[in-house]
C-alpha cells in the first residue's frame, strides 16, 4: 500500500501568470519554481514556493483548459470581483507583516485583528484572489470544537 506522505501542489487561479508570478516573489518572499510552455497548444505552467517550505508548490493558473468553459468563466467572474480564495499564509507576527507588506504596497482587506484562533489580517493578490494571513494562538475550538452539537 502506498502512503501519502504530504501535499505537494495546490493551484490558485489568476488573471495574468507573469503578473502574477512577479507579484508573489517581489510582495510576498516566494521563489520561482517551475515556469514552463508545454505542447502545441502552448500551455504555461508555473509554480512557486515559500523559500523554506519549497515541497509544497503552487501552481499560478490562468483559467481556461483543461477546464470546461463554462467553470473558467465562473473563476474569472469571481477574480474580477475579488470574491475568489487563495491562500491561507501564517505568521509569526500578523502586525509586523501587515505593516512590512503595506510598506510594499500590497493590498489589505482587512488589517489584523483578534479572532479566538489568533490574529487575521486579509490580503487580496493582484489577480483578486484573497489570502487569510493568521498568526495562530492555541484555540480549543469553544463552541465550534470537537463535540460541539
Amino acid at each position: 500500500m502506498t502512503t501519502i506522505t504530504n501535499v505537494s501542489l495546490v493551484t490558485v487561479h489568476v488573471t495574468d501568470q507573469t503578473a502574477a508570478k512577479n507579484w508573489y516573489i517581489e510582495k510576498l518572499g516566494f521563489v520561482e519554481m517551475t515556469d514552463i510552455t508545454m505542447g502545441d497548444n502552448g500551455f504555461r505552467w508555473v509554480s512557486i514556493a515559500h523559500p523554506d517550505h519549497r515541497e509544497l508548490e503552487i501552481t499560478l493558473m490562468a483559467p481556461g483548459p483543461p477546464l470546461a468553459e463554462d467553470v473558467a468563466e465562473a473563476i474569472r467572474r469571481a477574480l474580477a470581483n475579488g470574491t475568489n480564495g487563495g491562500l491561507g499564509l501564517r505568521t509569526d507576527d500578523c502586525h509586523k507583516a501587515y505593516e512590512e507588506l503595506t510598506a510594499k504596497g500590497v493590498e489589505f482587506v482587512q488589517p489584523p485583528s483578534d479572532r479566538p484562533y489568533g490574529v487575521e489580517a486579509i490580503i487580496r493578490d493582484n489577480s483578486g484572489n484573497w489570502l487569510v494571513l493568521v498568526e495562530p494562538k492555541e484555540f480549543d475550538g469553544g463552541d465550534f470544537g470537537p463535540g460541539a452539537q
